[in-house]
């Protein structure tokens, strides 16, 4: 039986876009590595994950698939 405190909610937001300039998808903010490990991760190691999330950031314009006009 699983501890219910083992159980880490993935982050993803279904808004899968990578950004080429940082290489983190505009959803859930995650590297590729990250996406494609979470399901391997232990929880400890998606708690890491998570505890990143909130520094990182893509352009605002990237939603709008092209850079703002100057």
């Amino acid at each position: 039986m699983q501890d219910p405190d083992d159980h880490v909610a993935s982050p993803c937001t279904r808004v899968c876009k990578v950004d080429p300039a940082t290489r983190l998808c505009v959803g859930c903010l995650r590297s590729l590595e990250e996406i494609t490990l979470w399901g391997s991760m232990s929880p400890d190691e998606r708690r890491a994950v998570l505890a990143k999330l909130p520094g990182r950031s893509v352009p605002a314009w990237i939603g709008a698939g092209r850079p703002p006009r100057r």
